[in-house]
């Protein structure tokens, strides 16, 4: 495969993008607060002198509403952009935080020992998103506001099912074993 087929940056040649998915849009919540407040701060001047008339209210009105986008841009971009991607070799996660800032989690579909999900209260339920917990070997991922988590739970587990992996008990380390490493070295 070459560089053009790529579909993001840290793709191996070999690997294939099987789905992708990202959180749910109400993750923009607070971004989406702030930015409404712009267009009120642009008013605030024409609320309190009415006689400065319409010319500064629209004048306002127009900075508020580009002051209000700024507000809520970075809450896109960290939604837009963070995404989960899985293929047929890995889980990737990909977070953005503003514009300069990225953080890629990596884990090889091997390591996966089950996947979960919950979908808990009145709001994620009304909404459609919940919880997805994929466990591992080195750790837990947990990944909060998925949009349509029994969807993606389900689409995960068909990846697994289709690879041939499967969740296997991790094998307890007895006391014995401890004292032989002990006493060989």
């Amino acid at each position: 495969m070459s560089t053009d087929n790529k579909q993001f940056e840290e793709q191996f040649d070999d690997e294939k993008v099987l789905f992708l998915f990202r959180k749910h849009p109400v993750v923009m919540r607070r971004g989406l607060i702030l930015g409404l407040l712009g267009p009120v701060v642009g008013i605030i001047p024409t609320a309190i002198w009415p006689e400065l008339g319409f010319g500064y209210f629209f004048g306002g009105l127009a900075v508020g509403i580009v002051l209000g986008l700024l507000l809520f841009l970075p809450s896109f971009i960290y939604w837009y952009f963070s995404v989960f991607i899985v293929t047929d070799q890995r889980l990737i996660q990909v977070t953005r935080k503003g514009f300069f800032s990225k953080s890629i989690v990596d884990m090889s579909l091997q390591q996966i020992q089950s996947v979960n999900y919950e979908v808990k209260g009145l709001q994620q339920t009304m909404l459609g998103y919940g919880t997805i917990l994929v466990q591992t070997y080195i750790g837990d991922l947990v990944v909060h506001d998925v949009e349509k988590p029994a969807k993606i739970y389900k689409n995960l587990l068909e990846i697994l099912r289709d690879l041939g992996v499967q969740p296997s008990p991790l094998q307890p380390v007895s006391p014995d074993d401890d004292q032989d490493e002990e006493n060989s070295t």
